[in-house]
């Protein structure tokens, strides 16, 4: 890996969507809610390369036993450098540390980030993963960062 230093923490909303647009996820955010997801994660790691962020990851889930990585992206010009396998498992190593039992860790994968997630033993096995958009029934402006 370069010189990037990792860190135990969430990316900013700006760090988020200054990395999610460089890899072409422009689109994937609705980024007035974006803080507020940030806000419910499990946990995070940054990359910083001079001070900046240059590549981030997440966790979503129940905290107990399903975790989900989320959002895992490297600004393309410090792709290949190791950066992406340390952001994944740094992301493993809270799971192990903080699972109370065996637990399940799933995501989503561009198919250029397949290899990247087998060497870290995922695999496909026999399930399909499957998704679908589901519109607010509540404006989000009524949707509080934090549950009371």
């Amino acid at each position: 890996m370069t010189d990037a230093l990792l860190l135990d923490r969430l990316p900013t909303a700006a760090e988020h969507r200054r990395i999610a647009e460089a890899v072409g996820w422009a689109e994937a955010f609705d980024w007035d809610t974006l803080p507020a997801s940030l806000d419910r994660s499990l946990a995070g790691a940054v990359a910083l390369q001079g001070g900046h962020a240059v590549g981030m990851g997440r966790l979503v889930g129940d905290g107990v036993k399903y975790f989900y990585v989320q959002d895992l992206a490297v600004l393309p010009e410090y792709q290949g450098a190791g950066i992406g396998t340390a952001l994944v498992q740094r992301l493993l190593d809270h799971v192990a540390s903080t699972a109370p039992s065996t637990a399940f860790v799933g995501l989503f994968a561009t198919d250029g980030a397949i290899p990247l997630y087998r060497r870290h033993g995922f695999a496909q096995g026999d399930m399909t993963g499957m998704f679908r958009l589901v519109e607010p029934a509540v404006p989000a402006a009524t949707i509080p960062s934090r549950l009371a």
